[in-house]
């Protein structure tokens, strides 16, 4: 049976890509700063986890042992409103706490777990970032931390992919595109915005399309490739 970990699993995307691999007979480790009885309920291994928290990383990375691991779903994130991401309003707490869940924490939680990685036939790794990261595409400014948080990810994935194409893994940056979530919830209301299930299937099927030649790109969920 193929094994997952994905992270931000107690709601939103991370949550409707925990049910999509569930269905494909994946065993998923649910891994969240909370755990709902909803997410419970779904026959994954659910697992608290904050991926700022080296303590906690470790305690994941103890509970897989030395099983194989064929998928890692970076998802969890945060952004702050957009209030107080602004030029006048952003403070040095709210980018340390934003670059330590956006971009640190993928990076530190691959790092943990990959040995596990490296003992599956054909591992992936996929980071869930955001078109707001691309710097030739910002033509809206603001959201200071949670932009440059995701441009950051972009740069430590690609750096991954590079890193790792010699040991078989694939890296994958992903767009979900607008998302009716948690996250942002001044976005619901844009028309271009979806549901969770419907951005996570999408998401899902590009990742699955997409082999080693794909390995470092930035893709929206509809298969497009973004600029830096």
């Amino acid at each position: 049976m193929p094994t997952a970990v994905i992270t931000g699993a107690n709601s939103g995307i991370g949550n409707a890509l925990t049910k999509i691999l569930i269905s494909e007979k994946y065993e998923v480790y649910a891994c969240d700063i909370n755990i709902s009885p909803s997410l419970e309920s779904l026959g994954a291994r659910p697992i608290i986890l904050d991926v700022t928290n080296q303590s906690s990383v470790a305690s994941l990375k103890g509970r897989l042992g030395d099983t194989h691991l064929d998928v890692l779903f970076n998802v969890a994130g945060i952004m702050s409103p957009k209030s107080e991401d602004a030029l006048e309003t952003i403070t040095s707490s709210a980018l340390v706490r934003t670059f330590s869940t956006n971009a640190f924490g993928p990076l530190l939680l691959t790092q943990a777990l990959l040995p596990n990685l490296l003992a599956a036939q054909s591992p992936r790794v996929y980071n869930v970032s955001s078109r707001v990261g691309s710097i030739a595409d910002n033509s809206s400014g603001g959201a200071y931390a949670y932009r440059s948080s995701k441009a950051a990810l972009n740069a430590i994935s690609k750096s991954m992919a590079v890193d790792l194409k010699a040991k078989g893994v694939i890296v994958l940056i992903l767009h979900p595109g607008i998302v009716k979530t948690r996250l942002d919830p001044t976005s619901h209301e844009l028309e271009a915005a979806v549901m969770p299930e419907v951005a996570a299937k999408e998401l899902w099927e590009v990742c699955k399309s997409k082999g080693m030649e794909g390995s470092g790109r930035f893709c929206h969920r509809t298969g497009e490739e973004l600029p830096w």
